[in-house]
């Protein structure tokens, strides 16, 4: 029986170099795969010479927004374009082994109630991000792990944090979150969800789309035994404020949807006012980091 086409789906936004290494190991993947690289108006040139190289490879096909829309609305821009009967979300700098996205699709089929499927990130070292697995980031989970009390998880649930702690098994894990660097779910399933909320423009999409996953009744599902090389964020490293400006943005979304916390005034303004304060503390930090970089 034929295998079906999986969609992979790559979004650029000055990611560098490692883009094209990116798309090469995923054209090597050993079943059926279409590429759609969306664009969000990278000026380095890359997304350009990735089209020139792949120019005679139907398998490849390059979109290019003329403004940078942010993640989860390109990924969804790529989507509707989409043939494949499952979508891979793949990030720029992540590395597939040819084997990778068979065995995450075997889980697919192994798992009916499979909604999102993931894989172990990986740094040049081969030491797993925690990041690979997470749970919900509710308010009491984060103060656990921003005082230290998730140090003492072991001795409760009170005292979890956001992170799991402990190796990740080499096996099928249940969990609450997979990273975003790497994601596979069925098109019915995607479809369903309407793909990722765009009122999020970079980070925490992936979190608010593996819950919605779960309230709509899907498994997420972790491939421990799957492990990806993540190159190191080439669209950060350069701007890194504005990042960490939309990654605390994307916090206080995802609190304000999910966290019962959310729902009374008093500690939504207080969580407010500490998300604010925390981006207005680093961002000169990361600022100067950049700066001595270059």
């Amino acid at each position: 029986m034929p295998v079906p086409l999986t969609t992979i789906l790559i979004i650029a936004a000055d990611s560098g170099p490692s883009l094209r290494e990116c798309v090469a190991s995923a054209l090597a993947s050993s079943v059926p795969v279409e590429i759609l690289l969306v664009d969000n108006a990278s000026r380095d040139g890359v997304p350009q010479a990735v089209d020139r190289a792949c120019a005679s490879d139907e398998r490849v096909r390059v979109i290019y927004n003329h403004a940078n829309l942010g993640f989860g609305p390109a990924v969804n821009l790529g989507a509707r374009q989409a043939h494949g009967n499952a979508l891979l979300v793949l990030n720029p700098d992540c590395m597939l082994e040819p084997d990778t996205l068979a065995r995450m699709l075997d889980m697919v089929h192994a798992h009916p109630e499979a909604g999102v499927v993931g894989a172990v990130v990986c740094d040049e070292d081969g030491l797993p991000d925690p990041a690979s697995r997470r749970r919900d980031p509710l308010l009491r989970r984060s103060l656990n792990a921003m005082t230290g009390r998730a140090k003492r998880e072991a001795d409760g649930a009170q005292y979890e944090g956001v992170d799991v702690a402990g190796p990740i098994p080499e096996s099928v894990v249940d969990v609450e979150n997979v990273s975003g660097a790497i994601m596979l779910l069925p098109r019915s399933v995607f479809d369903r969800l309407n793909g990722f909320d765009e009122g999020y423009f970079l980070h925490c999409e992936d979190l608010d789309l593996c819950r919605r996953a779960r309230d709509a009744g899907y498994k997420v599902l972790l491939a421990g035994n799957v492990r990806v090389r993540h190159a190191g964020g080439g669209s950060s490293a350069h701007r890194p404020v504005f990042v960490s400006y939309h990654k605390h943005r994307g916090m206080w979304r995802w609190f304000r949807k999910f966290d019962p916390a959310a729902r009374k005034p008093l500690t939504g303004a207080l969580v407010a006012c500490g998300i604010a304060a925390h981006f207005l503390a680093t961002a000169p930090l990361l600022a100067l980091r950049r700066a001595g970089r270059h």
